[in-house]
């Protein structure tokens, strides 16, 4: 019977890291495309930046 509880323990345990696991993941779908376009804006500013091509 105390084998069975320390399995329900590690099963919860594993549930409850892969929900948050699930959640942080969903977080960054949202985040990276946020941060992909201000890296690609920040690289088109510095790079047209009153810089002449010769």
């Amino acid at each position: 019977m105390r084998k069975l509880l320390w399995i329900i323990v590690a099963v919860a345990v594993a549930f409850f890291v892969v929900g948050a696991v699930i959640k942080a993941v969903a977080f960054l779908l949202w985040v990276a495309p946020v941060l992909l376009l201000a890296a690609v804006l920040v690289f088109f500013l510095n790079r047209s930046g009153g810089k002449r091509i010769p």
